[in-house]
């Protein structure tokens, strides 16, 4: 994985709408219920694909994040205050829509007491409530290494809960000075002592000059934290980000990754230069036999 001259954006990173009329079914289904997902926030590039499909993430807490991570487009800045209507309308739009496994996901909240922790744990209820059939995952912050913010979490009884490493030991510069490498592992191994039967999920970016020893090494230290769950994805850096892209990583190097994450002890893996944390989430779900729908 040395570092290369960025080629002109590979083929295989071309992406495609395969329902238009769905993906306007959702867009309105949205607006009307005053939900946002990551897909826009994030400029996923698998939004078209998803929306398609009729699958979506839900972010939370508003649209400004009080960190500022090199790789991210979600905007940085002060927030507004939390919404107390929004769990109810996310678990409407989880209805409308008709999902069968739905994601949640959420800025960071350092303004927060308990980082947000609160309205996931609502927004978990609110949803099995009104969608008895759904199944649920969380993609959380690092709540700030509140121990107690984590329980309330996994007390609401998510199927997966997800935390994101995002990139190798070496490479950390590239988040906010706030996160941490051991912290973020934490957070996943909290989880895991406080309930053993709960998926949890972690997801490494490449292409940002990462080696394929320091990527090994980022998988050993997740699977020690009882992470159940990864995917790998390629860095795409977002309009304006000062970032730089050092490689495109070709799909046979995500598929070889994929098979040695399998081989080390992961229950299931996604892997592939359009792989997103959330992307396909119910099928990675379904893949380490959780199987509740």
């Amino acid at each position: 994985m040395d570092s290369l001259d960025v080629p002109t954006k590979p083929s295989w990173l071309r992406t495609k709408v395969s329902s238009p009329e769905r993906s306007a079914e959702m867009r309105r289904t949205l607006a009307n219920c005053d939900s946002r997902t990551v897909c826009d926030s994030s400029r996923c590039p698998n939004l078209g694909d998803c929306w398609g499909k009729g699958h979506a993430t839900f972010m939370i807490l508003g649209e400004r994040c009080t960190r500022a991570c090199r790789f991210c487009a979600v905007p940085s800045g002060e927030p507004s205050p939390p919404d107390p209507g929004e769990p109810e309308r996310v678990a409407e739009s989880v209805r409308r829509m008709g999902l069968r496994h739905a994601v949640i996901t959420s800025v960071t909240r350092d303004d927060l007491e308990d980082g947000g922790a609160g309205v996931f744990a609502e927004v978990i209820r609110q949803v099995r409530w009104m969608n008895p059939g759904t199944s649920l995952e969380v993609l959380i912050p690092d709540l700030q290494g509140d121990r107690e913010a984590l329980s309330a979490v996994v007390a609401a009884r998510p199927d997966v809960l997800g935390h994101n490493l995002e990139v190798v030991r070496s490479l950390q510069w590239v988040r906010d000075p706030a996160a941490s490498y051991e912290r973020s592992l934490e957070v996943l191994a909290g989880a895991k002592r406080t309930e053993p039967g709960m998926l949890t999920k972690s997801s490494l970016m490449l292409g940002l000059g990462e080696s394929e020893r320091e990527v090994r090494e980022a998988m050993r230290d997740l699977l020690a934290a009882g992470t159940d769950l990864l995917t790998l994805g390629q860095y795409l850096p977002p309009q304006g980000s000062s970032l730089p892209l050092r490689r495109y990583v070709p799909p046979v190097e995500f598929e070889e990754l994929r098979l040695k994450a399998l081989d080390m002890g992961f229950k299931g893996v996604k892997a592939g230069p359009l792989v997103r944390s959330s992307f396909d989430a119910l099928s990675l779900m379904l893949e380490a036999g959780a199987n509740r729908c």
